[in-house]
């Protein structure tokens, strides 16, 4: 395999979805977007996206029909990490965000996260699932598997998440409290995890959970162009459902963050 700087790896997987399945078919419609001729691969940086000495595609998963597809994702990251190379996830649902993570805090023990959701995703369980879509960041705070989790454009926060939030030191960035000028800092690798639901759905409309007063597609490639870290080791875009997008407008938008997210990446 030619090494690359960037894989990009597709989890098909929306078993642990609490309210509408579809969410498995976005890593290939993500794909199909990223490569319609309507558009061309440049970031808004100035990088190239179709110079194959930026992107390899690993391709997409195929989970075995009895086998631990949590346990399979982080095989799959490990194996590319191994390789060097930093990584972008198209999922599925956000459950897969906790083996993905499990699996980066082998290489990076210090890792720091910037979760882009309108959802905490810090419930302790949810209809008696731990490993819940609603759950990943509860289970990768209670493990230890970062330091520091910054989340951006939640607005859909009960107690229970309110209180997990401050149990593990969460720094929440509400939409009730928004401010344009936003700048989220790090001094420790960082790995982001974008929920397309982040996005108001006037912008983004193919995701199963809609929550009107959400970042514009604007505001939050803003975010991802100011960061400030001195690397970006990872990330994944999740929660598209394709079967809620049939103007392809969604799918469109999460080709455009991963342009902005793959080149700063890059650096």
């Amino acid at each position: 395999m030619e090494h690359r700087k960037i894989a990009v790896i597709g989890f098909p997987y929306d078993e642990q979805s609490s309210f509408m399945k579809g969410a498995a078919k976005g890593p290939q419609k993500m794909r199909e977007a990223f490569h319609s001729e309507s558009t061309n691969k440049w970031s808004e940086r100035g990088l190239d996206l179709g110079d194959e000495s930026v992107l390899f595609d690993a391709g997409d998963v195929s989970f075995s029909a009895s086998g631990d597809v949590f346990r399979e994702i982080e095989k799959a990251i490990g194996e590319l990490l191994q390789k060097d190379f930093f990584l972008l996830s198209l999922g599925g649902d956000h459950s897969i965000t906790y083996p993905i993570i499990r699996a980066f805090s082998e290489r990076f023990p210090t890792l720091h996260v910037l979760q882009f959701d309108a959802h905490p995703d810090l419930y302790d369980e949810l209809h008696g699932n731990r490993i819940s879509h609603a759950c990943p960041f509860a289970r990768i705070m209670e493990e230890g598997c970062i330091e520091r989790l910054v989340q951006v454009g939640v607005r859909t926060v009960n107690g229970h998440q309110r209180e997990q939030a401050k149990r593990f030191g969460v720094e929440m960035y509400e939409m009730k409290d928004w401010n344009d000028d936003l700048t989220v800092s790090f001094d420790k690798p960082l790995y982001i995890s974008f929920d397309v639901d982040v996005l108001d759905p006037a912008y983004a409309p193919g995701v199963s959970h809609y929550e009107p007063g959400g970042l514009t597609t604007r505001q939050a490639i803003l975010i991802i162009q100011k960061i400030r870290a001195p690397k970006i080791v990872g990330a994944d875009i999740v929660e598209f459902n394709p079967d809620r997008d049939p103007s392809g407008i969604t799918a469109m938008a999460c080709a455009k963050i991963l342009k902005e997210i793959v080149a700063r990446m890059v650096g």
